[in-house]
């Protein structure tokens, strides 16, 4: 896949900044198998690129970051539709935010829920509009991250609150974000990018070897995570199939509550 092949994602790169933004405002920036497949591809073209030293992810307008996997995609073809391996390479995606030896920040510019969640505690650094939203989806709507998404967020926000966050599916705000420690900087949606610019000059003005080395380094720490991960995936994997799963794909598309009590 060239970048002149993008359909879900766009690229473009700013004087050494490189904005990756999920481009599928329709679905509020959900992701489906090609998508992650094309964030792959542009996060190794600014990994390999000399010229670009800070990555920011985002979502197109100004209404979701990312809203997860796209449930209406799983409830027409029962996956994330098709990719160009054949495989859906969500977790191959988490292992390229964490290894590309530069810092990303996650510009979040509305909803960041579930699988967009989980890409927003990824980031080395999060900065979000006022009117963000912060939250977990998956045991609503019949799946989970029992990887870095869950054990990643408790090493950063504290075990209480990430089993909160993933217990109850509720939705918080910013400005919570920042004060529970999951969020860098808050600032009107309108000035979003700039200060997103303005952070990624500052690091683009330092050793991009320290930085590099830096960032390994403190992913070394949660690194056994990746293992633990990849087992959650395979669980993922054979519980998507299942009737329990199921209903909350079809209760999430008939806008109602999904009813698990048979399943306890």
């Amino acid at each position: 896949m060239n970048l002149d092949e993008l359909t879900d994602v766009s690229y473009e790169i700013d004087n050494g900044l490189a904005w990756i933004t999920i481009d599928r405002p329709e679905r509020y920036n959900a992701f489906r198998g090609r998508t992650i497949d094309e964030l792959i591809r542009c996060f190794k073209s600014a990994w390999a690129d000399k010229g670009v030293g800070v990555v920011a992810l985002t979502g197109a307008g100004d209404k979701a970051f990312c809203a997860g996997g796209d449930q209406k995609q799983r409830a027409e073809t029962g996956d994330y539709g098709q990719t160009e391996t054949g495989l859906f390479e969500v977790e191959t995606l988490h292992r390229v935010i964490r290894d590309i030896p530069k810092p990303v920040i996650a510009a979040v510019n509305g909803v960041a829920i579930g699988g967009g969640h989980v890409l927003h505690v990824l980031c080395d650094l999060t900065i979000a509009a006022e009117h963000a939203r912060f939250g977990q989806a998956g045991p609503r709507v019949g799946s989970f991250d029992a990887g870095f998404g869950s054990a990643y967020l408790a090493r950063i926000i504290g075990e209480k609150r990430a089993r909160e966050i993933w217990y109850l599916c509720r939705q918080y705000d910013a400005a919570t974000m920042q004060a529970w420690g999951l969020v860098n900087a808050v600032v009107p949606k309108a000035e979003l990018r700039g200060e997103v610019r303005r952070w990624a000059d500052e690091m683009l003005s330092k050793s991009p070897t320290a930085l590099g080395v830096l960032k390994h380094s403190f992913n070394a720490d949660s690194e056994s995570i990746a293992g633990i991960g990849t087992m959650s995936f395979d669980t993922l994997g054979l519980f998507v199939g299942s009737d329990e799963a199921k209903e909350g794909v079809k209760a999430f598309n008939e806008k109602r509550p999904p009813d698990f009590a048979p399943y306890r």
